[in-house]
């Protein structure tokens, strides 16, 4: 059984569609980051950069629980634990890594500064804005690209790179693209919402979600502000 620490974020998202798409147990347990669940010291514990989500594999390496933080690592540890959606030759497997990669350095961070500079900024930055804008579509463009020589982002089996990728694109218009403009990554992204599994991973905790237009100001601090930034 794995015990998956999380909330209904596309960081969130990626990792309960591995659990529904490999048919391994879990329990959810919310943390609610607009309410500080991430600081508890007994979260800290097990993801010590205070961040959602992870998990406790109750039956890890050698039996033993094992946890573990960071969304990409997680994907990297179920896939190999289960032997789905990562393959074993090596330029299939490496270039499956390229692409996660890509997402959690690039593609995750820049379409999360997109959201906040255009929807939880307290004051509309023209220069943050643009650049994250830009930014946002550029990075539909390699996606587009990439879906036009192949139909998933590794090739041709779906992999961990898209699951990992895909949560982070089901709202572009609050990053200020286009879909229109990126008929080879509309095809994928069609393809991918029509998964079982993926209907279901998504659906995790999203009666929990908010409003980000109602966000309170102790919310705020908590994400973005000063109690995010406290030393622990």
């Amino acid at each position: 059984m794995i015990d998956l620490y999380t909330w209904p974020t596309p960081n969130g998202h990626k990792v309960h569609i591995m659990l529904e798409e490999t048919g391994l147990e879990y329990n959810v347990h919310a943390i609610d980051i607009g309410a500080g669940d991430q600081f508890d010291p007994e979260f800290l514990k097990f993801s010590p950069n205070n961040k959602m989500p992870a998990i406790i594999d109750q039956e890890g390496p050698g039996g033993n629980p094992m946890s573990l933080f960071e969304s990409g690592a997680i994907l990297i540890y179920l896939a190999e634990k289960t032997g789905q959606f990562l393959s074993s030759d090596p330029v299939e497997r490496h270039t499956t890594m390229a692409w996660l990669m890509f997402q959690m350095g690039g593609l995750g961070p820049m379409l999360g500064q997109a959201h906040h500079f255009r929807v939880y900024a307290p004051e509309k930055i023209p220069y943050a804005y643009d650049r994250y804008t830009n930014e946002a579509n550029r990075l539909y463009g390699v996606l587009d690209k990439r879906l036009s020589e192949c139909e998933y982002l590794a090739g041709d089996e779906y992999s961990i790179a898209d699951m990992a990728s895909f949560p982070w694109t089901r709202d572009p218009a609050r990053q200020g693209v286009e879909v229109a403009e990126f008929p080879n990554f509309k095809r994928w992204f069609d393809t991918i919402n029509t998964r079982p599994a993926v209907i279901k991973g998504v659906t995790v905790l999203a009666e929990r979600r908010r409003d980000p237009a109602k966000m309170d100001q102790k919310s705020r601090d908590i994400m973005f502000g000063k109690d995010q930034y406290a030393k622990r």
